[in-house]
């Protein structure tokens, strides 16, 4: 009987933590900027995460953002102004599309 007990118990702990280490579900957002050479970095802010990633010949894809609404921010280089796009969704294990974002001066 006590046997049966603690192989109970084994199985229990064993099955509690097989679920106690799930995986993190994230998304990503990706898109372009015109001109290719006016923006360094690409911010991704929510009320609880911030995510970036460098801007490389005109591209970028912030990787590993937490599902949620996120405001957009181009970080731009001199004559450039920084451009913003706000209600960027992010959904689990997808990568939102956000197109060409156009520079100006």
């Amino acid at each position: 009987m006590k046997q049966m007990k603690m192989t109970a118990l084994a199985l229990g702990v064993m099955t509690a933590g097989l679920f106690a280490f799930r995986g993190l579900d994230t998304g990503s957002i990706k898109g372009t900027v015109s001109p290719a050479d006016g923006a360094v970095q690409a911010w991704a802010l929510s009320a609880t995460d911030t995510a970036k990633a460098a801007i490389n010949n005109g591209a970028f894809e912030i990787t590993n953002v937490k599902p949620g609404d996120y405001r957009l921010i181009i970080e731009a280089k001199a004559p450039y102004k920084n451009q913003a796009k706000e209600g960027v969704s992010v959904k689990d294990n997808a990568a939102t599309d956000v197109g060409e974002i156009k520079l100006e001066k």
